[in-house]
């Protein structure tokens, strides 16, 4: 054990097993040493505690440390155990912290969040968690600051909107205060206090007959286009329809029972399928329990129906604006769902406890006993309801307007014919 001034060329000659304590000038920080085992040499410091003698290593000679950086290390050190601290407390904190990455709580989060929420919700959070929130993932979350998530929140906000960055926000939130009550000593969640990005008010789009019109003729035979043109004949809501499983159904019954577990309000949904919406159905696939999607994103997970939304409205757009020459006003799949409902109410004059059961929505009509009394009676109406609603899609999609283009309306003629027999019109 030699006794010296530790400098580059110290180090560099030392040989395995050899160490070199500080001393011998001016700057030299006592306990502060270098000892090389085997290729590797690494700098510690060497303090007394408590009576006893401990030793907590400061790093590995090269990038960052240098004799210098380390010397200045050792003396900040030796200031805790002045102030009553111990470094290797303080060391072990800094490696436990430093494995608890974005990532790493984030997977644990999810694995809480996958029991508890619907498909649908979890899907949403996982896309948030695992992709938005990607650059903070090798981060400790110990070290993220308002600081690092209000500028990701605004990256995301340019490009992906502000609602996408608003939920994303809200999931990271999420997960820290669920972090926090798990026990990780985290002084605060980090995402209070910077701005959630303004939301949209709620929408009140009900899209025109003509619009309606034009979105069906635009979809495709594919799950894509089937799903949506379900929406519009079921006004079910988007995930609901876009996770459908054939145990869910019952086609010589013409019902489509939703468990409570795929349901927004946590209550079973029994839904009658007309012929119309039956008649939109694709053939079943060997082996598959989804009628739609290809199966898991990622090898391993499970699959939950479809996928690919943006993509698939975006190609539904172009389509739609190459036939009318313009792109649509901004809509959504779920205004298929608030379009139907409103003209049942408004035009159709289906009673507001039979939309609200088609719906799936739980008010004063369907509250409490009553509402599951009235189960029985409320399934008849609500195939009335749709079956007459289903004759009204037909009757506008049959008014094709004279600006869509032939080749989408030629495409998409042999499917209304099949919507004419299926809800009994025949031309």
């Amino acid at each position: 054990m030699a006794v010296s001034s530790i400098t580059i060329r110290a180090v560099q000659a030392l040989k395995s097993g050899e160490a070199i304590w500080d001393a011998d000038h001016r700057q030299a920080v006592r306990g502060f040493g270098v000892r090389r085992q085997r290729d590797q040499a690494t700098y510690v410091l060497k303090y007394r505690m408590f009576g006893r003698q401990r030793f907590v290593t400061i790093g590995p000679h090269g990038a960052p440390w240098t004799p210098e950086l380390a010397r200045r290390e050792a003396k900040r050190l030796l200031g805790l155990v002045a102030d009553g601290e111990d470094p290797a407390d303080e060391k072990a904190k800094a490696r436990m912290q430093a494995a608890d990455t974005l990532r790493v709580i984030a997977n644990q989060y999810l694995r809480n969040a996958k029991q508890r929420l619907r498909p649908g919700t979890y899907a949403g959070i996982e896309r948030y968690l695992l992709v938005s929130w990607k650059p903070l993932h090798p981060v400790s979350v110990f070290q993220i600051t308002r600081g690092h998530i209000s500028a990701r929140i605004a990256d995301i906000a340019s490009r992906h909107g502000k609602v996408s960055a608003a939920r994303a926000r809200t999931a990271l939130s999420s997960m820290f205060n669920w972090a926090i009550r798990e026990g990780l000593d985290i002084a605060a969640n980090p995402v209070l206090g910077t701005n959630r990005p303004a939301q949209p008010g709620s929408r009140e789009r009900v899209l025109t007959e003509t619009e309606l019109s034009v979105i069906w003729h635009a979809c495709g035979d594919d799950d894509y286009g089937r799903i949506v043109r379900l929406l519009l004949v079921t006004a079910q809501r988007r995930d609901e329809v876009g996770s459908m499983q054939w145990a869910e159904l019952n086609t010589s019954s013409g019902i489509w029972t939703l468990p409570s577990a795929r349901t927004k309000n946590h209550r079973e949904h029994s839904l009658p399928l007309v012929p119309a919406a039956l008649a939109l159905l694709p053939p079943r696939r060997t082996g598959r329990d989804f009628l739609f999607g290809d199966g898991p994103r990622r090898s391993g997970d499970p699959h939950r129906g479809f996928s690919g939304w943006s993509k698939s409205k975006a190609a539904l757009d172009e389509r739609i604006a190459e036939a009318l020459g313009e792109p649509l006003p901004h809509w959504t799949v779920h205004d298929l769902r608030r379009s139907a409902s409103t003209v049942m109410a408004d035009r159709l004059g289906v009673l507001p406890h039979v939309v609200e059961a088609i719906l799936n929505h739980v008010s004063g009509h369907r509250a409490g006993v009553a509402g599951v009394y009235n189960r029985a009676r409320y399934a008849t109406e609500m195939r009335k309801a749709l079956q007459r609603w289903a004759e009204h899609v037909t009757a506008l999609l049959a008014q094709k307007p004279a600006h869509v283009d032939n080749v989408i309306a030629g495409a998409a003629l042999s499917d209304l014919r099949c919507l004419h027999e299926a809800v009994g019109i025949h031309s």
